[in-house]
């Protein structure tokens, strides 16, 4: 396939990486290739079948925009954004093109937030819950995309609130912990990531799997499929 990656990140680079060794052929731009997606017009698009995004929250929504005004299917790794959502939700689906967005693209991540699920039934049963996320000093959001899933999902599963607490520090490439203590006893989850190899590789399959696809779909719901 022809992919285009948007972000000269750490994960960005990566992605790309990743996606030559999967035998696609890729294009890159960094922030200063694409302000305000001023690149991202139908001629230029033409010829990617997908775009996959992990710039900032202040480049983001642009750059979905511009995707999908060119029916460009487009994966978001990019974080903290949400409230642009539901206005590109409807830009998506009049467009009748594809959206794929997660907080975390990382197999082992959305493992654990099925184990985060089931585990929330202890805020039942006398146990007070806390989330814990720490990631490197260069992070723009805080707190994290993947510790709000993790509150939304215990929420969801619980309805009662858990509060997160954020670390930003040194090189760290994501750890999320969630703990739930009772008088009795404590239980500790925990998701460390060694490095950005998972968030990478899970977001070139995502690409894979959405082209060909209309809709909008998170991350979370279609995993299991690629």
């Amino acid at each position: 396939m022809q992919l285009l990656v948007l972000g000269r990140g750490k994960t960005g680079s990566l992605v790309a990486d990743l996606a030559r060794e999967r035998r696609h052929h890729v294009q890159v731009l960094g922030g200063a290739d694409n302000a305000n997606a001023g690149a991202l017009t139908a001629d230029f698009l033409a010829s990617f079948n997908a775009v996959l995004d992990f710039t900032t929250p202040t480049a983001v929504v642009a750059n979905a925009e511009a995707c999908i005004r060119a029916h460009k299917s487009i994966v978001i790794g990019t974080t903290g954004w949400y409230d642009h959502l539901p206005r590109l939700r409807e830009l998506a689906l009049a467009a009748d093109t594809g959206l794929l967005y997660g907080s975390n693209f990382s197999i082992g991540v959305n493992l654990f937030f099925e184990i985060v699920e089931t585990s929330a039934a202890a805020l039942h049963f006398d146990y007070s819950g806390q989330i814990f996320e720490r990631h490197h000093a260069q992070k723009k959001d805080a707190p994290s995309g993947t510790a709000i899933t993790i509150q939304e999902i215990i929420r969801d599963s619980s309805r009662q609130e858990v509060e997160i607490v954020s670390f930003r520090e040194g090189d760290a490439v994501g750890m999320h912990e969630v703990v739930f203590n009772s008088p009795a006893d404590r239980i500790y989850l925990c998701h460390d990531a060694k490095s950005r190899r998972g968030f990478a590789e899970g977001a070139v399959r995502a690409a894979e799997w959405l082209v060909g696809k209309s809709g909008v779909y998170d991350f979370r719901t279609i995993w299991r499929e690629l």
